[in-house]
């Protein structure tokens, strides 16, 4: 399978795209790649972007249910020997 192009852009301050944003830490990303982290998340609908730091990843996915699917998917996941965590993060707007 191909993977797309992703934008590394992951901190729009647009209400829509900050909903759609989900933090992931404890990332092994010695270990785990770019590619790596769009196959995990791209199961949960469209990405628009993957910011990639040492030790943790943003993915900006283009609606905000999609990005509270793959939180609750992956929260917990044990992945390359460490347990994703932090993979909840949103803003509720009242």
């Amino acid at each position: 399978m191909k993977m797309s192009k992703l934008s590394n852009q992951t901190n729009s301050q647009d209400p829509q795209a900050v909903n759609s944003r989900i933090f992931v830490g404890n990332l092994n990303t010695f270990q785990c790649s770019k590619t790596d982290v769009e196959r995990m998340f791209q199961i949960y609908g469209r990405l628009a972007g993957i910011s990639m730091h040492k030790g943790y990843a943003f993915v900006q996915f283009t609606n905000p249910f999609d990005a509270r699917n793959a939180c609750l998917g992956e929260d917990g996941k044990t992945i390359l020997s460490q347990t994703l965590v932090g993979c909840s993060k949103f803003h509720i707007n009242g």
